[in-house]
């Protein structure tokens, strides 16, 4: 069975820096595309960056945000700098079969829990 948990999100201050860790096991990691997706309140959830072959990121978020993976701890990351009011959301790593990546939520069959980021102005 594919687990997948989120950790890292908390209450930061408009500019500052938190760093999301999504934990999985259940599944050959490193063959895997991960990805991370974020949701606001009476928003759909929505792509934000993805790992495999390659690395991809929503535009709102490129040159503030970093996802990175240690596929011998089975972890993919998500660096996330500057961040802005807007980015209030509860972010959620999920990870598909194969390494090609995409940003359309029903390509990925598993999901975490989530973790919920708060950014103040």
């Amino acid at each position: 069975q594919v687990q997948l948990v989120e950790s890292g999100g908390g209450l930061v201050q408009a500019g500052g820096s938190l760093r999301l860790s999504c934990a999985a096991s259940g599944r050959t990691f490193s063959s895997s595309a991960m990805a991370w997706f974020r949701q606001a309140p009476g928003k759909e959830r929505e792509f934000v960056a993805a790992s495999g072959s390659s690395t991809y990121y929503r535009d709102s978020v490129k040159g503030r945000f970093t996802i990175s993976r240690d596929n011998a701890k089975n972890t993919v990351y998500l660096q996330m700098n500057s961040l802005k009011p807007e980015d209030t959301a509860h972010y959620y790593c999920a990870v598909r079969p194969g390494r090609t990546w995409t940003t359309r939520r029903d390509d990925y069959d598993y999901w975490g829990q989530g973790t919920q980021v708060t950014v103040s102005s």
